[in-house]
């Protein structure tokens, strides 16, 4: 089957940021608050777990509870909900938010041998153009697809899947390219995507379909 379209997952794939916790930890800061508690990956995972029924929430209202978790975590009990809001709102700005080096020289190549371009993501649209806006990929893909789209998270088939039909494209036509073995490996793959894996520190197993740098790709098309 021929590929005539590439997708992308974002998070970690196209853009990096600084650690979660260093995020949480310097807004906190600039607003004179220290934190007691730590937070590491397993309970940021634990936390995305308990909440994935939760993408059909209104934008604010998902992140004040996903927030005042991790606030709780942090050893922090007043002024929750405003401390929430006020993480998300400040969140982009304290990220060290940028691209990949290959990103964009990948997405002109595939341009140009006349692909169609698209993003599926676990993060909510309103984030997506925001990070669109700051890195310059604003109007470079035919189609992006956040959580709130479907009020249903990565692995599930249905956010891959509105994704393609937005894009006019079958499953077995597309590519997906993810840096995350589960949600979006696995996740493409039983959505009937071939599934590529963006493993820049060869971490992964060996029984996958994977690359190192983006501009890889092609030999997959």
């Amino acid at each position: 089957m021929v590929i005539k379209a590439v997708l992308f997952d974002l998070g970690g794939t196209l853009i990096k940021t600084a650690p979660v916790p260093i995020i949480f930890e310097r807004i906190l800061l600039s607003h004179g608050i220290q934190a007691q508690g730590n937070i590491d990956e397993s309970f940021l995972d634990e936390v995305a777990k308990e909440m994935v029924h939760d993408y059909g929430l209104p934008y604010r209202k998902f992140w004040r509870i996903y927030n005042g978790k991790i606030l709780r975590k942090m050893g922090l009990s007043e002024d929750l909900e405003k401390l929430a809001d006020i993480i998300s709102d400040e969140w982009w700005d304290n990220a060290d938010l940028e691209l990949y080096p290959e990103v964009k020289d990948t997405l002109l190549m595939l341009r140009r041998q006349g692909l169609k371009l698209g993003i599926v993501t676990n993060g909510f649209r309103k984030d997506v153009d925001d990070i669109f806006s700051r890195v310059g990929l604003t109007d470079q893909f035919d189609a992006a697809v956040g959580v709130d789209d479907v009020g249903k998270p990565k692995p599930e088939k249905k956010i891959f899947l509105y994704a393609l039909e937005k894009l006019s494209i079958n499953p077995p036509e597309a590519l997906f390219v993810g840096d995350n073995l589960e949600l979006d490996y696995k996740g493409a793959e039983r959505s009937g995507l071939k599934p590529l894996l963006i493993d820049r520190n060869n971490k992964a197993c060996d029984d996958v379909r994977k690359i190192y740098n983006l501009k890889e790709v092609t030999q997959f098309l």
